[in-house]
This record gives C-alpha cells, sequence and structure tokens, in this order.
C-alpha cells in the first residue's frame, strides 16, 4: 500500500473500540464515523483528527477513500450493510452475526465470488482469546487424539439486554445468532469440522412475563461426518453472571472450562497405577482477549499484505452463520434439519 487504509465505522457502541484499534495501527487512518446518534458521532470524531461525522450510511458508500468499512450497528442491519459495502468494493469487518437467515448467506457468498480480492471478518472475538489459540494448535498437532464431543454454553445473564434496548424490539431476534453464535464458531474453527445435521428446541420461561417474544433460551445437538457430536446452548435469562462453558472431549485429552477455571484431564478412572489420583492440569490463559478490536489488526494486515481473501478463517466464520441459522430452523421445524451450507 502507498497510502493509509481509508476506515469508517459505523455504529458507535462498540464500534467506537474498533475506531480505536484501527487508530493504533499505522497503514489505517479513521476518516468518518457514522451513528443515528449524530451527535455522539461528533463527539467521538474530536478523538481522531481529520475525520468526520455522519449518521447516514450512504455517506460511506459515496467517499472513494474509504476502503475498510467497520460495522457495528444493530443485528437486523448487518445484511444490508454488508452487501451494499461489498457492492461498493469495500473491505468489511462486522460484528457478530454477520447476517441472519441461510438465504442472506447465500448472498453474501454471492458477493464475495463476484469480487474475489475483497477481505471480509466477523467479530467472533473469542478466537483472539490466548486459551482458544493454544487450543486450535494442540487440536492441530493430535494431542486430543480423535475428539468424539464438543459442548459451549453461551450463559449470557443479562436479561434486561433483551427485555429493554434495541433486541427486544428487533423482529425474530435470535439468542442462538446474538450469543450462541459464539460457541458454534469455536466448535467450528478449533476442530476444523462442520456438522451434517442439527436438532434443536427452545422456550422463553425466563421472559414470560415481559415484552420479549421470542426464545431466550435454545439448545441443540449437531452431529458430523466423522462421527462427532456438538452440544450447544444459547441461554440469555439465566440466573448467572456472563460467562460461557466448554467442554471438548478426545479420545486421548479431555478439556473443561467453567466456574473452576480452564483444565486438561489426561488420564480415567480408576486412578493410576500406584495409588496416584489421576491428573488435572490447571490452563492459566485468557479466556477472553483484551480488547474487542483484537481480531483488527490480522485483518487489516491481510489487505495490506494482499494475501488470499479466501481463508479457513472465513469459511469457518460463514460456517458459523449457516449452523446457527439450521438451529433455528430446527427449533421453528420441530424436527431434525440438514444443514445447508451453500
Amino acid at each position: 500500500m502507498t497510502r493509509q487504509l481509508g476506515i469508517a465505522v459505523v455504529g458507535l457502541g462498540i464500534g467506537e473500540q474498533h475506531a480505536r484499534m484501527y487508530a493504533t495501527l499505522p497503514s489505517s487512518r479513521v476518516k468518518l464515523l457514522v451513528d443515528l446518534d449524530r451527535s455522539r458521532a461528533e463527539a467521538l470524531a474530536g478523538d481522531f483528527p481529520g475525520s468526520a461525522a455522519a449518521s447516514r450510511f450512504d455517506d460511506v458508500l459515496d467517499r472513494d477513500d474509504i476502503d475498510v468499512v467497520s460495522i457495528a450497528s444493530f443485528d437486523d442491519a448487518h445484511f444490508d450493510q454488508v452487501m451494499r459495502a461489498l457492492r461498493a468494493g469495500k473491505h468489511v469487518f462486522v460484528e457478530k452475526p454477520l447476517c441472519r437467515t441461510a438465504d442472506e448467506l447465500t448472498q453474501v457468498r454471492a458477493a464475495l465470488q463476484a469480487n474475489s480480492s475483497l477481505h471480509l471478518a466477523s467479530n467472533l472475538v473469542l478466537r483472539g482469546a490466548d486459551l482458544y489459540r493454544w487450543l486450535r494448535d494442540e487440536i492441530a498437532a493430535g494431542a486430543f487424539g480423535k475428539i468424539y464431543a464438543f459442548d459451549g454454553d453461551y450463559l449470557y445473564g443479562r436479561l434486561h439486554k433483551i427485555t429493554e434496548g434495541w433486541r427486544g424490539e428487533t423482529d425474530d431476534y435470535s439468542v442462538m445468532l446474538g450469543g450462541g453464535i459464539h460457541m458454534i464458531d469455536l466448535m467450528l474453527w478449533l476442530t476444523g469440522q462442520r456438522p451434517v445435521s442439527v436438532s434443536a428446541v427452545g422456550n422463553r420461561i425466563c421472559t414470560r412475563d415481559t415484552a420479549f417474544q421470542y426464545d431466550d433460551f435454545t439448545a441443540a445437538t449437531m452431529t458430523f461426518g466423522s462421527g462427532m457430536i456438538g452440544r450447544i446452548t444459547a441461554n440469555f435469562g439465566c440466573m448467572h453472571r456472563h460467562q460461557h462453558v466448554v467442554r471438548i472431549f478426545g479420545t486421548r485429552r479431555t478439556f473443561i472450562l467453567d466456574d473452576a477455571g480452564a483444565r486438561l484431564m489426561t488420564a480415567r478412572d480408576p486412578v493410576e497405577p500406584g495409588g496416584a489420583v489421576a491428573p488435572v492440569e490447571p490452563i492459566r490463559l485468557a479466556t477472553k482477549p483484551a480488547h474487542k478490536g483484537t481480531l483488527i489488526p490480522a485483518f487489516v494486515d491481510g489487505i495490506v499484505q494482499k494475501t488470499p481473501s479466501r481463508t479457513a478463517d472465513l469459511d469457518a466464520t460463514l460456517d458459523a452463520i449457516a449452523v446457527a441459522a439450521a438451529c433455528d430452523a430446527a427449533v421453528a421445524s420441530s424436527s431434525p434439519l440438514k444443514i445447508r451450507y451453500q
């Protein structure tokens, strides 16, 4: 690159953290800040010399000096904004979910095929945690043996987030796409596998006396071609602090992350010869990234270095949407479904 990448950030809640991360990168420059509340954009623009404020997404597309659109708007706006940005020839970094239905995903794939030079990434931030980077390497190296089960529980513990504010006002809001997708993404990204079919159920017992109209709890069971089974829950109304639980079962090792911390088990009962207790090894690595924008530097570097835009990481991102959308469809149909990826 002979010049800095021009960055537009859309939606200045989480988007403010996007902007601050871009501002740390020598290869990028924040040029436009967009929010429905223009005064918010104007106030933040003061922290980024030379940047402008706007309240319309059209203002992003009208500027030839914008190379990257970083989207942190409400979930139901993502698909339209992603598609318009891609069609305008701009790279896109978007908060999860990238889109919300299988049909929308098909259109995103088609837009990427139409312009193979464009980079697209979604902010599935758990990929940036030290713990999961380490786990991915261990699994790839065969340390776990054959993975036969993956459990992921997304414990949101923030009921007010769906009974008040934009989530409660969004048509067809999905807790699986809004939160459980982090667990689905970890399952795909860590194992390098994707499920073939899904069965799922849901309820709205925690929100039954509120105006929220959709399931606040969804549980899905998935089957894989390898024989692996995945179990994912999205639990937005739980009496629990905001946390996630992960269990990975392999023929050589078991990994568990819960309230007791992250740890490895490397032996079965009964106890080993000599009476030694089956070993449990604590894993003292961060379970969350230090910053909401932790995936942005690698995304920008890929654009600057002109690395291939189609990667295994992008495949996992797109496939995670296909799986989450299938979970919701399986709840609605009350029957198992084959997952559609293309």
